[in-house]
């Protein structure tokens, strides 16, 4: 897949139910499955790596909300996914220590905005809802941007495309939200995760929950580099594998 990552040069930046519910359930696989240095190397490629820069962001530092984040979910898609994505915010919020999600019917509420579309809205929803202009390039398949400070991220808007099936859907679905609360880089390496656009993953794997709740951690602060972490990281992976085992 090639999804593409935007962020503000201003702000340093399935059918029946079973299927749906199947579509978002966390892949089943032990805590235990991975090596602590598969896990450090995969927080280290995600959170500190940007697959798509911007001359005037600065992208090698932790990026994660320090609020709770409110999902407003946008359905423009001819098939009403909006279940869907709620249910998968439900599953996050279970599944990420240190991290709140809550659904909001008010738009103007929202620090998470969540557009799914048909192919043919993709283009007119990013310019329009997302980059703020007419003429804006619009890259890949689906997409996420984040804006944020100093302080963490401020707010996030991701466009899901609905109708090229139930494959790319998922994985966009997935992909894309995640990415939006801050590990933001793909990397072909890593083949446990949803985060390597060579995989084929289309669920909330079990590493990924394991680096979302090292992210997460309150001793992982925004704007902390590589080199902060290191010390305290072994740490947080225990804790984060403890946690999802």
């Amino acid at each position: 897949m090639t999804s593409k990552r935007s962020f503000s040069l201003s702000a340093s930046v399935f059918g029946v139910a079973l299927t749906a519910l199947l579509a978002i359930s966390p892949a089943r696989a032990a805590s235990d499955s991975f090596s602590t240095e598969e896990i450090l190397r995969g927080f280290e490629k995600t959170v500190f790596g940007l697959e798509y820069r911007s001359w005037s962001w600065r992208p090698y530092l932790v990026k994660k909300f320090t609020q709770p984040v409110r999902f407003y979910v946008h359905n423009l898609s001819r098939r009403d996914r909006k279940a869907v994505v709620h249910r998968f915010v439900r599953e996050i919020d279970r599944r990420i220590g240190g991290l709140k999600t809550s659904i909001t019917n008010d738009p103007a509420a929202a620090n998470f905005e969540v557009y799914v579309v048909d192919r043919s809205q993709y283009v007119s929803v990013v310019q329009r809802d997302i980059y703020k202009n007419d003429r804006a390039k619009v890259p890949g398949r689906c997409l996420v941007r984040v804006v944020s400070g100093r302080d963490g991220i401020k707010r996030s808007s991701a466009v899901i495309v609905s109708d090229e099936g139930e494959f790319l859907f998922k994985r966009c679905l997935v992909e894309e939200i995640l990415q939006g609360l801050g590990p933001m880089n793909d990397d072909k390496a890593l083949t446990h995760s949803v985060f390597n656009d060579a995989s084929r993953h289309s669920r909330f794997t079990v590493f990924d929950q394991i680096i979302l709740n090292m992210l997460y951690d309150p001793r992982i602060r925004p704007g902390m580099s590589m080199k902060q972490t290191k010390p305290i990281l072994p740490l947080v992976a225990r804790d984060a594998r403890r946690r999802v085992r």
